[in-house]
Formats: structure tokens, C-alpha cells, sequence
């Protein structure tokens, strides 16, 4: 059926399976079978190479057999991968001959195919099928990483363009998901090809610079750990224990953090130290051997092996001083603790039932993965989608505890509140302070290793949109996002409900394809924007009503799209006049000192849902009623009106101002003890000179929560305000209050 050349790659394959695979998961029959059914299918294709096809799947099967061992049903679905992708073959077919396993993990790999807007929404697509695959059978993304590491080594036979696509993707997705599966070796090499592809200069500097290093590293690494050889085998350890340089794109992220030249990096190497052991307590003893010999530096000492991360490695690092100055960094960990570290969840896959192997950590992440994309809604992106998960895969992460002392692993730059979120969504959501080492700390302030966190909660608390903004862990961003779409959703029902009132009031019978018609017409992209939209301002449905009342409007509707002036109720004939002299100055209108109540001739008011005040980034929206009503930009009405809206926006400054008096509220959670109230009140009064105009408190247990509605003239003394009282003792948070 296939030459000698062919039973010889067969053969070949074979070897390395017997060799590597435990031999109850090893199965020659569905290996040869996958391999004869795979040369069929790709025959007569060619590679970009110009290599028979089947050399593909056939490298990606030897990876996996080779470099990360699995089982034989891994092996068959490799080399059937491409399969449904690029033959006739469908996945009927795959499962007619090889069952419903080898098909389920050949449609995970398989990309999404079909029509798409462009080739990003189709990847992006593939992502999410393959990250729902792979929650349910891991073989999926441990073939896809050995199909994307040998697409990499035989890059150069692509287009410049495609090149550096699939090298930034694997950067941004491949590489830190590997990470992130424990697969040290895997991850390193897919980082430094896709580096040469980026930017090849830097990469052959590094290179040339290893290289012309190696002998002179050589004999530094064997000099620096002769002494503690001979020490460990006076202990009666057996380990092996070697120096290795680290991966190139390591070395250039080094090389740009710390802005030095590649002579000035001492670091480059780690010394390695495995032990033949089952006892990890053997592990410290070996750093107190190390630490005898070279003077170790105490804030480079970190203990994977009590705190495994969360890809289950597990090692002791540290880093020392040689006799000559040079700090040198050493790992220390057992064999089984190496076989993890290089393999990972490929290294303990096959003893899934074994639960001293089992990854906990792994199985509640791919759970949380799982659920995040089969409960996205239809307003969330793909694309969001993506960039949450990808928040999960950066891999710099502290270990904080609760009041209870209970572990949590997040992020680097994770806050109190990606914290509140990782202990319950409720506990997010509600969250309104947080004690960091029994210290009052605002909510955005990042946390470090070792912090206990204390959350404070309350029932009339709801997420904050800046939230959004600091957050960096996938649960709190898509939890707040989920949140304010449950509220739009909420409030396009309630203007639903306003219009079917309105209409049966006035006896006017629409169908849902006449309504949504006569919404398209009005340029709103959907009937679900208009109930938003009516929802948040009323006078849309009015407009609306007054054309369905008027035939002669309704008729000029059908006839062309009106703009929205031309359809206002009678009474704002110069509006369009009006919309015409606010955009005619490119720089914007300026508010002028004493805040008349024109601008140019033009009447303005300031909008009582954001209440901006002089120093405030404001903008102008055109009001039928009230002329330019002046927003806070990040309002989030305005957001609303300008994307609903744009050509009604215009462009505000603020001149310079003077003694005019705005309204601002302020809204401090704190500590419901005696006095505290009073000592609030006087610091805003006795050193602002300010009008408090009314305070609203709230009390619960041992906390309240005010609303103070203060009198001040700009930005500046309001930022001040909020500063002065954030310091007082038992003050937990103070902030702007924005209904």
C-alpha cells in the first residue's frame, strides 16, 4: 500500500511509543490503522516545503510520542488532525473507523471552518472551540501545542506575512497557554522561534553572544558547583545537577526590563540540582548545603514546593552569591517534581486516577474556562471572550489569604477587588472596602505576596464601571461585565413596557416587523437600542408617538429617513439652526466665567446624573428641550447618547472660572463608631469653608455608608476634599457619588 520509506517512519513511530508510552495506554493497532488511514487522505497533497503532506501529522504524532507522551488514541488523533480540515474525509468518517474518542478529540483540533466577516473572526472562533474541547478531553490542546511547535520549526517555508502571524499568536496564546499546562520545554521553544520570526535581528545578537559565552559559561558553571557536588555526595545524596542557559527570549525580556547590555546580565544561566528522591524535605537540606557553601540572597529565596503554583510546579529557587560576585540562580527539586516541571499535565495525565497525581488546580481552572464560554451571552465578543481568557494565562502570580488563613493564587497586580471576586461573585459585587494586613487600603491598590485581605461588604452596594478599569483577573472583569448586561437588559424591558403602554393608550396597532421598521428608519440599530434608549429618555418615545400620530410624518418615514430633527415635535423649528452654530467652532464651546446660561446665545444646563464641575473632562449633547446639557465624559449616559447619537455631541472647555458654586456629592464607607460623623463633617467645613447641603447616612452592624452633598467651586478642592478625609482613621473609602 506504501513504500519501505514509509513502514520505516511507521516503525519508527512505534519505537518511540513503546519506549515512552506506559504500556497499558500503548496500542499499535490504532496507531499503524491512523497512520495508513492518514496516508490515504493525504496523498496526493503537498506542503508549502514541498514535502508530501503527511510529513505534517506524522511530526506532530512523533512530538507527542517523543517529547510529550501520552497515549495511543493521542497519537491516532494527531495523525488524523488535519484530516477533516484539508481531505473529503468528514468527521462521520473518522468516527466510522476509529470511535466516538479519537473523533470527539479530532473535532476539538479541527479548526472552524465556513464563511466569516474576516480572518480574525474566524480564528478567534477556533479559540473558543478549541478551548471548549480541551475542557473536556486535554489531549486537545496537548496536540495542538505539538501541531503548533512543528508549524514553527519549519516556518521558513511561509510567506513574511504568515510568519509573523502565527508567531505573534503563539506568543500572545500558545506560549503562555503552555505555561500554564506545566510544559516548561514546550513553552520555551515556541517563545524563542517565535521571537527569530519577530524580530530576528535581536534573536541572532542573543545567539551569536550565547554562543561566542558558551566555553568561558562552561567553565564557570563547572567551578561554581564542584564544591557542592562534593558536599552532597559527602551527604549521601544521589541527584544529577547541571548549569543550562536560559531560552533566548527569556534573556531579551531581561535585557529590556532592566535596560542593560547583554555583558552586563550575570543571571543568564540557572544551576540545576535533582534529586533521587521521595522526601522533599531532602530539597531544604540541599539548600542548606548550598547556602553553607555561596551566601544566598534572602529576597530571591522562593518555596514552590510548600506554595506550588498553579500548573503544579513544584521546586525550591534561590539564588547566590559566586566567590567572585556573580549571582547565580539555583533550582532544587526531586525527580518527580522535574518530570512535572518539564511535562507537566502531560507528565501526571496518565496517572489521572492516582489522586496524589491528580491537578486539582488544573481541573478548577478548566472548569472556570468552561464555564465563562458556555455562559457568555450574545453582548460579549469573541473577542472579549479572548482577551479574558487570556488574562489567565500570564503566569507572575502572588499567593494571598483570607482572615482564615485559606490560600488564594492570583495574578500579579490583581486588587482587593479581583480578590472579593475570587472568594464568590456576591462577595464582588458587594464589595465596598478592604483591610490589607489589618490596614484600611483603597480598592485599587495592588496586592503582594503574603497579604491577608479582609473584604467589607454591602447589600446596597453595586459594581462601579472604573472597576473595569483595574481589575486584571478574568472572574472579576467578566462578572462586572455580566452584571451591567444584566442591567441593560433590565432597562431595554422596562422601555419595552413603556412603549406597549404608550401604544395601546393611543390605540395604535403595530406588528413587531412594523415596529421594527419604523425603528430602523429612525436610525436605531435595533428595537432592543431603542427601549435602552427610551428607558433613559423618555422624550424618544414621545417623538416616536407623534409620528405615529401624524400621518404626514409617518408617511415622509416610508418615504425616506428623515433626520432626527425633521421628525421632533412642533415648537423646535430652529433646532436644526440651532445643532448648526454648536459644531461651528472646531476648538469646541468655551464656558465662560460666571456661567451665563448661553454660550454664544446658545442655552446649556449641566446634566444632574454626572454633575460635572470645573475641572471635569465635559461634553456637550444637543437637547431638544434644554439646548446643550453638559456631561461628564465618563458619564455613563453620555457614553450611551454618543453612541446612539455622535452627530449630536459637541466639544466643551472650560475657561478659567470663578465663584460660582457647583453641586457634588461624596460618598464615605467607614467604621460606625463614636464621633466619627462629627470629626467627618468638621474636617469639611473648618478646613474647606464649605456648605454641606445635606448628609444621608446608613448603618448596618458595625459600618456606615454617607452621602455627603457638598457646595464647592472646582475639581481641584473637590479632589482635595476626598484626599483629607480618605486619611482619617476608620475611614474606609471615600469617593465621588454618582447616582
Amino acid at each position: 500500500m506504501f513504500s519501505t520509506f514509509y513502514k520505516k517512519k511507521l516503525e519508527e513511530l512505534l519505537y518511540h511509543c513503546h519506549r515512552n508510552l506506559p504500556s497499558n495506554l500503548s496500542d499499535d493497532k490504532i496507531i499503524s490503522k491512523a497512520f495508513k488511514f492518514a496516508y490515504e487522505a493525504h496523498k496526493n497533497d503537498k506542503r508549502a516545503s514541498g514535502e508530501p503532506f503527511i510529513s505534517h501529522p506524522y511530526d506532530v504524532a512523533l512530538i507527542l510520542a517523543k517529547e510529550i507522551p501520552l497515549d495511543s488514541v493521542s497519537i491516532a488523533a494527531a495523525l488524523l488532525h488535519d484530516v477533516v480540515e484539508d481531505t473529503p474525509y468528514t468527521l462521520k468518517d473518522v468516527k466510522a473507523e476509529f470511535g466516538n474518542e479519537v473523533a470527539e478529540i479530532v473535532n476539538g483540533v479541527t479548526k472552524i471552518e465556513g464563511m466569516f466577516e474576516n480572518y480574525e473572526i474566524k480564528q478567534m472562533e477556533s479559540y473558543r472551540k478549541m478551548l471548549l474541547s480541551m475542557t473536556s478531553d486535554i489531549r486537545v490542546i496537548l496536540i495542538k501545542f505539538a501541531d503548533r511547535l512543528h508549524n514553527l520549526r519549519t516556518l521558513e517555508f511561509l510567506s513574511t506575512t504568515k510568519q509573523i502571524r502565527l508567531a505573534q499568536e503563539t506568543l500572545e496564546i500558545f506560549a503562555p497557554l503552555a505555561h500554564r499546562f506545566g510544559l516548561s520545554a514546550v513553552k520555551s521553544e515556541l517563545e524563542d522561534l517565535s521571537f527569530k520570526y519577530l524580530d530576528r535581528k535581536a534573536y541572532d545578537v542573543i545567539a551569536k553572544n550565547l554562543k561566542e559565552k558558551k566555553r568561558e559559561r562552561e567553565k564557570f558553571i563547572k567551578n561554581f558547583i564542584q564544591p557542592i557536588k562534593e558536599k552532597l555526595t559527602e551527604a549521601g545524596f544521589k541527584f544529577e545537577i547541571y548549569g543550562r542557559a536560559k531560552h533566548i527570549y527569556s534573556i531579551n525580556k531581561k535585557l529590556i526590563s532592566r535596560n542593560k547590555k547583554f555583558d552586563e546580565l550575570y543571571d543568564l544561566f540557572a544551576i540545576r540540582i535533582i534529586l533521587d528522591t521521595k522526601n522533599t524535605n531532602d530539597c531544604y537540606s540541599v539548600f542548606g548545603i548550598c547556602s553553607q557553601n555561596y551566601l544566598p540572597v534572602p529576597e530571591r529565596f522562593k518555596d514552590y514546593i510548600s506554595l506550588p503554583k498553579q500548573n503544579n510546579y513544584q521546586s525550591i529557587h534561590t539564588t547566590l552569591l559566586s566567590k567572585d560576585g556573580k549571582m547565580v540562580e539555583v533550582q532544587i527539586r526531586t525527580r518527580d517534581m522535574h518530570e512535572i516541571a518539564e511535562k507537566g499535565i502531560a507528565a501526571h495525565w496518565k496517572y489521572k486516577e492516582n489522586s496524589q497525581h491528580h491537578d486539582t488546580n488544573l481541573d478548577n481552572w478548566m472548569k472556570k474556562i468552561r464555564e465563562s464560554l458556555e455562559s457568555t451571552g450574545s453582548e460579549e465578543t469573541t473577542s472579549q471572550v479572548l482577551e479574558n481568557f487570556k488574562l489567565d494565562l500570564y503566569q507572575n502570580e502572588i499567593y494571598c489569604f483570607t482572615p482564615k488563613g485559606e490560600l488564594r493564587i492570583l495574578p500579579a497586580g490583581a486588587t482587593a477587588v479581583d480578590f472579593a471576586f475570587e472568594i464568590h461573585t456576591q462577595i464582588g459585587l458587594k464589595c465596598i472596602g478592604a483591610k490589607v494586613n489589618g490596614k484600611i487600603v483603597n480598592l485599587e491598590t495592588p496586592l503582594k505576596s503574603g497579604d491577608q485581605i479582609e473584604i467589607f461588604t454591602s447589600k446596597s452596594q453595586t459594581p462601579k464601571l472604573d472597576w473595569d478599569k483595574f481589575v486584571v483577573t478574568r472572574k472579576a472583569k467578566t462578572d462586572i461585565r455580566k452584571y451591567f448586561n444584566t442591567e441593560r437588559r433590565k432597562l431595554i424591558a422596562e422601555g419595552k413596557e413603556q412603549v406597549a403602554k404608550k401604544l395601546k393608550k393611543h390605540k395604535i396597532n403595530l406588528s413587531d416587523e412594523e415596529l421594527s421598521r419604523i425603528i430602523h428608519r429612525l436610525k436605531y440599530k435595533d428595537t432592543g437600542h431603542f427601549y435602552y434608549s427610551v428607558s433613559q429618555d423618555s422624550s424618544k418615545l414621545t417623538a416616536l408617538i407623534d409620528i405615529l400620530t401624524d400621518k404626514n410624518k409617518l408617511q415622509n418615514l416610508e418615504q425616506k429617513q428623515l433626520s432626527a430633527e425633521e421628525l421632533m415635535p412642533a415648537g423646535t423649528a430652529d433646532f436644526s439652526k440651532f445643532v448648526k452654530e454648536a459644531r461651528t467652532s472646531n476648538k469646541g464651546i468655551s464656558l465662560g466665567n460666571g456661567f451665563e446660561n448661553n454660550i454664544n446665545g446658545l442655552k446649556y444646563d449641566f446634566a444632574k446624573c454626572c454633575n460635572p464641575i470645573p475641572g471635569d473632562d465635559v461634553i456637550g449633547f444637543i437637547s431638544f428641550e434644554k439646548g446643550i446639557r453638559i456631561h461628564r465624559k465618563t458619564c455613563k449616559n453620555i457614553v450611551n447618547l454618543f453612541l446612539r447619537e455622535p452627530e449630536r455631541i459637541v466639544q466643551i472647555n472650560w475657561n478659567e472660572t470663578g465663584g460660582s458654586d457647583f453641586t457634588v456629592g461624596i460618598k464615605i464607607i467607614g467604621e460606625d463608631k463614636q464621633g466619627i460623623l462629627t470629626l467627618i463633617t468638621k474636617t469639611i467645613s473648618k478646613n474647606f469653608n464649605l456648605n454641606i447641603r445635606s448628609v444621608d447616612i446608613k448603618t448596618k452592624n458595625s459600618m456606615f455608608e454617607g452621602i455627603f452633598i457638598l457646595s464647592i467651586q472646582n475639581l481641584n478642592q473637590l479632589n482635595q476634599i476626598i484626599e483629607k478625609i480618605n486619611s482619617m482613621e476608620g475611614v474606609f473609602s471615600v469617593e465621588r457619588y454618582e447616582k
